[in-house]
């Protein structure tokens, strides 16, 4: 695994949170799971070969990991990137699978896309791709077999043209995906799923470590990224009575210590379909205009966000380093929840955890959340929407909000109690690590299917 690197690096956190944990010494017989539930039960690499607007052929890379099917179909996203490659996804797929887990819905984990970029493309150009990847993807995934969804370069637009080509090649209508649109078997709260699921998480963090007397309200908030994620959790937040300071993409970072607005997040959402980079954006919405909003080319915002009390980074994986992580703690950040899948480095982890290890007090803890846990709104929103497909209904968006809710906080209580039920750490005064909570709560139910249905003796 040593070409592996992201992929090593999630195999890595789960094994040693579950190993420095007390699960083995009272359960060694789940020694064995760790090298079977690690190896994806299969792995799908093909060519999708496509014409651009000028009759130019495009030979591009695609992939579907499918890691771990005890729980359920797989499930997990499409990626659209040049940086997709097998390490990442199958870091992706093997973080779904315990993700999914942790949402008590059955479903598996799986995780797939390609190296294309859609940027600069055309709407005619993004559809001739969508339906050679599918061509090629369409005898591998089903309702019951498979189910992808969104993820980063894949949205509505994409969703839709891969749904249209599926249902041309397997001449049936079915839930195959999910992310799809309100009107043809989509759920509604879907986009705004991870955002919000990642705000519910936090607020379940905030009463825990101040025994309710806190909450959101009055809260200064650090959010990185600008997508799908970034945008919801930020306008949660601000909803709950907190102040949004900070969003970025990848040509750099946007601060407002007065606060962002609701109408900016706004207009970011309208332009970012267009691939506008922030940097352009402030300079042309109008609800930028006489706002003190400071543009910081190439950066990312933690270190320039000044005094915080929340951290939410929402943009890709190993955007926190340890330096970083180092200045959110000195600017006085008590919460980091990552919306992005494995957003923190080991080293950030390491001073989160040492913090949290090291408080006396409770209301003084550095508290940690890992994507795994925080963000799997996301899917259990697609999980809904595959009951919703099942059924033929469709819900209301307070019904989604409120399953939604729900599952965020027995998510968060699986956790809290799991790391208590396990911890080997003897300082009792602090909070128990979400990170052990959710890698041990995700593995062991992951584990016990596999179990059962003769995976491992």
């Amino acid at each position: 695994m040593s070409y592996e690197p992201e992929f090593q690096q999630a195999y890595n956190e789960l094994v040693s949170t579950v190993k420095e944990s007390t699960l083995f010494e009272k359960h060694p017989e789940y020694q064995k799971v760790i090298p079977v539930v690690s190896v994806p039960e299969r792995i799908l690499q093909f060519r999708v070969a496509w014409e651009d607007d000028k009759g130019e052929l495009h030979i591009n890379h695609g992939y579907r990991v499918q890691f771990n099917s005890a729980l359920g179909p797989y499930k997990g996203g499409l990626r659209l990137h040049p940086t997709v490659n097998l390490s990442i996804l199958k870091f992706l797929g093997f973080e779904q699978t315990f993700k999914n887990a942790l949402t008590g819905l059955p479903m598996g984990g799986g995780k797939g896309g390609s190296d294309f970029n859609p940027k600069g493309r055309s709407d005619s150009e993004i559809r001739r791709f969508c339906v050679a990847f599918m061509r090629q993807l369409a005898r591998y995934i089903g309702q019951d077999t498979d189910v992808p969804a969104g993820d980063i370069g894949t949205g509505g637009r994409e969703i839709g043209f891969m749904f249209g080509a599926y249902k041309q090649v397997r001449n049936q209508w079915e839930g195959v995906l999910t992310g799809k649109g309100l009107t043809w078997g989509g759920s509604l709260i879907r986009p705004e799923a991870t955002g919000y699921g990642l705000d519910y998480y936090v607020e379940k963090m905030i009463e825990k470590a101040t025994g309710g007397k806190e909450s959101f309200k009055g809260k200064r908030v650090a959010v990185s990224g600008s997508g799908n994620v970034a945008q919801y959790a930020a306008l949660k937040a601000i909803e709950l009575g907190a102040t949004v300071v900070s969003l970025s993409d990848s040509k750099g970072a946007i601060i407002s210590q007065e606060g962002i607005t609701p109408q900016q997040v706004l207009d970011i959402q309208d332009a970012k379909v267009h691939f506008k980079s922030l940097q352009e954006i402030i300079v042309t919405s109008d609800a930028f205009t006489g706002h003190k909003v400071q543009y910081l080319p190439g950066a990312r915002p933690w270190i320039h966000v000044g005094a915080v009390d929340i951290a939410l980074p929402c943009a890709t994986q190993n955007e926190v380093s340890g330096e970083e992580a180092k200045a959110l703690v000195a600017a006085g950040c008590k919460f980091i929840a990552e919306g992005s899948n494995m957003g923190c480095t080991k080293d950030a982890i390491d001073v989160f955890e040492a913090e949290r290890k090291n408080s006396t007090s409770l209301g003084g803890a550095v508290w940690y959340a890992p994507g795994k846990a925080a963000n799997c709104g996301g899917v259990a929103v697609s999980g809904l929407e595959m009951a919703q497909n099942s059924q033929r209904v469709q819900w209301t968006a307070e019904e989604v909000d409120k399953k939604l809710k729900d599952i965020m906080v027995n998510c968060f209580d699986n956790c809290y109690e799991t790391s208590a039920a396990y911890s080997a750490e003897t300082n009792k005064a602090s909070l128990p690590s979400l990170v052990a909570g959710a890698n041990i709560a995700g593995f062991v139910k992951v584990a016990d299917a596999m179990h059962d249905q003769g995976d491992w003796w």
